[in-house]
């Protein structure tokens, strides 16, 4: 069974930067990220495509939030800049077991088969 590990969560000023790590064990195709803010449904953040290794962004994290994979370790490494109390929420990590192809399919939750426990970050003003 493939487990999805994260870590690097925690409470930051507005303004700062977190690094998240999110390692899968057992063989994965995509990887993806994803939040959860207080009293609101889980939306997709970013991935990075299997098959390049090019990163993929919700709009609305564009040019503040970037995500890379080490391909050798199985760990995506989500980063976060210039963060803002609206950026608090639990944030998850999740792998596919197949190959996903369309960049409209690494958006989709359903599409995943592994998540990991998520975690807390907190934006204070």
């Amino acid at each position: 069974q493939v487990q999805v590990v994260e870590s690097g969560g925690g409470l930051v000023q507005a303004g700062g930067s977190l690094r998240l790590s999110c390692a899968a064990s057992g063989r994965t195709y995509a990887m993806g990220w994803f939040r959860q803010a207080p009293g609101k449904e889980r939306v997709f953040v970013g991935a990075v495509a299997w098959s390049n290794g090019s990163a993929i962004y919700a709009d609305s994290v564009k040019g503040q939030f970037t995500v890379t994979r080490d391909y050798a370790k199985n760990t995506l490494y989500p980063q976060m800049n210039n963060l803002k109390p609206e950026d608090t929420a639990v944030y998850f990590c999740s792998a596919s077991r197949r190959p996903l192809y369309s960049i409209d399919s690494y958006s989709a939750e359903n599409n995943y088969d592994y998540w990991g426990q998520g975690t807390q970050v907190t934006v204070s003003s």
